[in-house]
């Protein structure tokens, strides 16, 4: 999710060999809808956007969510500040990316959280649905 066209037809490009299908959303409004529609295997997440920022839009994803069946989440920053990375990490982000963006470094983190998801699902179909580790306390 990200609202510069430029942006989201680069990584389009950079993700082609990589992922089966790309969902973008340009407008912040749409990201909750989209998530929910599209049932993606990772988001990629701009925190700058207008409201709601991406901030906002990880909190809300984040809320009353399954930890094991809910995507991985790599936000996209211009910010290398700690603070950002300090405040999406604390909201449940699962890796960062700065920009401008590193075309290798790009294919090669998605294609690390999309091998690890997938070893997750496997995981979890192998045991009857129940992941190990997932158990209440």
């Amino acid at each position: 999710m990200d609202d510069e066209h430029v942006h989201v037809a680069l990584l389009k490009a950079m993700l082609v060999n990589v992922a089966d299908e790309i969902c973008a959303v340009l407008d912040s409004n749409e990201a909750e809808q989209a998530v929910k529609d599209f049932a993606p295997d990772l988001v990629l997440l701009d925190l700058h956007m207008p409201q709601p920022d991406g901030l906002e839009i990880l909190r809300r994803l984040r809320v009353g969510r399954d930890s094991v069946r809910f995507p991985p989440v790599i936000v996209l920053t211009e910010e290398e500040r700690s603070v950002a990375k300090s405040n999406a990490l604390a909201l449940g982000a699962d890796d960062f990316l700065t920009k401008p963006l590193d075309r290798q470094e790009v294919v090669l983190r998605v294609r690390n959280h999309l091998r690890t998801r997938h070893l997750v699902e496997e995981i979890q179909r192998a045991s009857g649905g129940h992941t190990p580790g997932s158990e209440p306390i």
